[in-house]
């Protein structure tokens, strides 16, 4: 058994209990349904012939039999359909719960390469197929196979040559359905594909709806996404055709099952060989017989749509995280915040050239320090290597002498709190966004970090206070609003290192200054870089570090470097004549 299967079985480990009671019903169920021809056998075969004693009582006998029988089998299919069903949807909560859980300790390459609605679809679509194989395809191949074994004994025991004819039916079908089968896998693989490209086309559209309206650019949209829809529709055009030609082929065979069972049993009649209770018995367990083929027939739909998806769902499953904890890896604790950085080089991919190269750094515990240079130097890739967001390609990292990657990520990342230009707010409400930065933080303990970032008469101002809804990424609020939201949340957070990304470089000159005022009060004691867009911010900065493609070009105070009259006079100049 390979690795996929056993993990595909594991999954039953916790309703193994739930899982033996549907089998036990469903083998009841198979059981009464090759009961109940039988029963009717008895009654044509011994009961109708007039004279026969107690003729009455006994067909009543019969008759209460076949309604108990009747009762049961409907009890069996009520917890199947019920219980088989709740653990077929248990199953694919702990299977979604952990994909989840593992998307969460993927690393930001890992969501460089992969489209949100991708992985979307994999969580949503993908364990709905898994959900149903789970649940009928143990049950369809029990009670198929009870009900075909059950059937063709007791129609070899009736008349052999008969019996042959039917059973000599089921290669024929098995060998057809297999190839057919294997057609319908690969038209289904390309539909959850494609069904994963519409759910990443609708996520970035209305994800940008904004900038969509502001450029007027609808009907391009819409036209993207009529090309992915179009694409979706012919790989489900391929998907029926595939299926339609495994049913009507599996149906199309049982008709000349039933046709030739007609023909040669009233051969057999004429020839006296055979009884007309007895074709009647053959004709009704053909019935039974083309059930289980059906329930085959549908359960290879299942396994071709289950296993496409939890294909899926394993490529991801199988990735491991390229960043995660050593095995020995040690707890930060009292952290001071002394930040060196080694020979550090880095690239995002093998054959890339490097973003970062040599670069070697000591920032000491409470130093405020400004990274400039213009876009695409590498600082906020610097920035984002000393919380492990990324994994340096060469060099080594330390924090108060220890090697990052040494430590924890959770407590690495508790002792580093960032502040982006580009805001992540969640959908709810303005105390629920702060409380982010300390989930187990008081209603008290939010207000005095809102007050801290200059952003609690504002919250107050809101129509429900700190309660009001915010909406999706926070669109109800200005952009100076949400960053002094996201500068609250690192405030409640109090971490000894800070990250400013450009915090204010989108920011009109009243939020600038709310915001600046903000950051003085919260960079007091702790370690603080800023990644500046606006050299006029960080003048205050204790040392300004000055990037290039080849490095660090030239460090020092705001005056030493304009005394300099090099790269960063350069640009601070620049700036003063826009």
């Amino acid at each position: 058994m390979n690795v996929r299967m056993k993990k595909f079985l594991s999954y039953y480990k916790p309703y193994l209990g739930m899982f033996y009671v549907d089998m036990a019903c469903a083998f009841a169920a198979a059981a009464i349904t090759l009961a109940l021809p039988l029963c009717i056998r008895y009654i044509t075969q011994n009961l109708l012939s007039p004279g026969t004693p107690h003729a009455l009582g006994q067909i009543y006998a019969v008759g209460a039999l076949m309604l108990g029988l009747v009762i049961l089998w409907t009890a069996c299919h009520a917890f199947i359909d019920y219980q088989g069903h709740t653990m077929g949807a248990r199953m694919e909560g702990d299977m979604r719960s952990e994909l989840f859980e593992h998307y969460q300790k993927l690393s930001f390459n890992f969501y460089d390469e992969h489209r949100t609605g991708q992985l979307m679809t994999r969580i949503s679509n993908d364990s709905f197929d898994l959900a149903e194989l789970y649940h009928h395809g143990p049950e369809d191949i029990l009670i198929s196979s009870l009900s075909f074994i059950g059937a063709s004994i007791i129609l070899l025991n009736i008349n052999v040559s008969l019996g042959l004819i039917v059973i000599l039916f089921v290669p024929i079908m098995g060998v057809y359905g297999f190839y057919s089968s294997k057609r319908m896998r690969r038209a289904l693989r390309t539909s959850n594909d494609r069904i994963g490209d519409i759910n990443a086309a609708v996520e970035d559209t209305l994800s940008g709806i904004r900038v969509v309206q502001s450029f007027t650019n609808e009907k391009i949209e819409i036209k993207k996404f009529a090309h992915e829809n179009n694409r979706f529709v012919d790989s489900r055009k391929a998907g029926y055709k595939s299926e339609a030609y495994f049913y009507d082929g599996l149906m199309t065979l049982t008709q000349l099952m039933t046709i030739a069972v007609v023909v040669f049993g009233a051969v057999a009649i004429v020839k006296a060989s055979l009884d007309l209770a007895d074709l009647l018995t053959f004709i009704l367990y053909i019935g039974i017989i083309i059930e289980p083929i059906q329930k085959l027939g549908n359960f290879a739909r299942l396994y071709q749509e289950g296993m496409t998806g939890f294909e899926r769902f394993m490529e991801v499953l199988e990735i491991e995280p390229d960043i995660k904890d050593a095995a020995d890896a040690i707890e930060l604790t009292q952290t001071l915040g002394n930040i060196e950085f080694k020979n550090v080089s880095f690239k995002y991919k093998e054959g890339l050239t490097h973003v970062l190269k040599n670069i070697s750094l000591n920032i000491e515990a409470g130093e405020y320090v400004a990274l400039v240079g213009v876009s695409g130097v590498g600082k906020t890739t610097l920035c984002s290597l000393i919380p492990r967001f990324y994994e340096v390609t060469k060099g080594t990292i330390l924090i108060d002498g220890k090697n990052i990657r040494e430590i924890t990520l959770c407590s690495l990342r508790k002792a580093v709190g960032v502040v982006q230009q580009d805001v992540y707010l969640f959908a709810g409400t303005v105390l629920e966004n702060i409380r982010y930065g300390k989930p187990n933080a008081t209603q008290e303990e939010i207000i005095i970090a809102a007050k801290k970032a200059n952003a609690h008469d504002f919250c107050m101002a809101l129509p429900h206070g700190y309660q009001t809804q915010i909406g999706q990424r926070g669109v109800k609020l200005s952009g100076g609003q949400k960053q002094r939201l996201s500068i609250a949340r690192v405030f409640l957070k109090d971490p000894p290192i800070l990250i400013f990304d450009e915090a204010t470089s989108a920011l009109d000159n009243e939020s600038e200054r709310a915001i600046q005022n903000a950051l003085e009060k919260l960079i007091q004691g702790r370690t603080t870089l800023v990644i500046a867009h606006r050299l006029s911010t960080v003048r205050s900065a204790q040392r300004i570090i000055v990037l290039t493609d080849d490095g660090i070009n030239e460090q020092g105070t705001h005056e030493q470097l304009i005394a300099l009259n090099r790269t960063y006079a350069n640009l601070y100049n620049m700036q003063l004549k826009i």
